[in-house]
């Protein structure tokens, strides 16, 4: 983030609260920005190619001018956690409004299900990424890419808010309080997570430490690639194929 000390950083937030002062308002954009680039590259990695990353970019500093605009420091709660939720909300509504995934890639998502379908019953057992490209005369890779872009279409449409459409308010715009998770649901998120465990360890030695490197340490996929001596690019198709086999293994379980 933008280098400023906290006294100064204290004082931009006083100028912006009392009066909005404009270069406040500059000074403390440009402080935040790395957050909008942390959520851009992160929710970008299950984009297909078509999706602009200036546009979801876009999306993500509308987000973070929100916030802004939004935030009541007397709360007890940090701007970095409140402009996260803002910001990838910003993305997510955004990106739910447009229709992202093209026709192509929805239609091969259906004749990858239709294949998926024929070959289970044929065999009757759970299809491997290989096999369905071969049925459909396909690299592997394309295989990968189309679900992992359907998947991230499924959560899209799951998070979308049933109700007060008309406020622009989505489900990832409220903060969650996880300290007042009711019996049931902490639960429910203690089965998923060894359900998650025991999935992650069927991955490979590489597609493990991506998956940590990526979600836990939180570093880009670049970052990643220098760590493991590996391109961007293989880094990402590690990343696709590792989320493919947790989104196939997990299918079907409570979630």
């Amino acid at each position: 983030m933008s280098q400023l000390t906290t006294e100064e950083e204290r004082l931009y937030w006083k100028y912006w609260i009392e009066n909005k002062d404009p270069k406040a308002g500059d000074m403390l954009v440009k402080r935040y920005i790395p957050l909008v680039s942390f959520h851009v590259q992160r929710i970008s990695v299950n984009l297909p190619k078509s999706v602009s990353r200036g546009d979801v970019r876009s999306l993500g500093m509308m987000g973070l001018f929100d916030a802004l605009e939004r935030f009541e420091p007397n709360r007890d709660l940090k701007f970095d956690t409140y402009a996260s939720f803002r910001i990838r909300g910003a993305i997510l509504d955004g990106l739910r409004k447009e229709d992202w995934l093209p026709r192509s890639v929805r239609e091969k998502t259906k004749k990858i299900e239709v294949a998926v379908e024929k070959l289970e019953q044929k065999h009757m057992r759970k299809i491997g990424a290989k096999e369905i490209a071969e049925e459909l005369n396909v690299s592997e890779e394309e295989v990968y890419t189309a679900m992992n872009e359907n998947f991230f279409a499924n959560v899209l449409s799951m998070d979308e808010n049933p109700q007060d459409q008309e406020d622009k308010e989505g489900l990832s715009h409220h903060i969650k309080d996880d300290m007042t998770l009711m019996p049931e649901e902490q639960l429910m998120k203690k089965e998923l997570y060894k359900e998650l465990a025991k999935v992650i360890e069927t991955l490979n030695e590489k597609e493990q430490l991506v998956l940590q490197l990526f979600y836990k340490e939180e570093l880009t996929l670049t970052e990643i690639g220098k760590i493991m001596s590996l391109s961007t690019s293989r880094i990402s198709q590690i990343h696709s194929k590792a989320i493919y086999k947790l989104r196939t293994l997990l299918q079907g379980a409570t979630l």
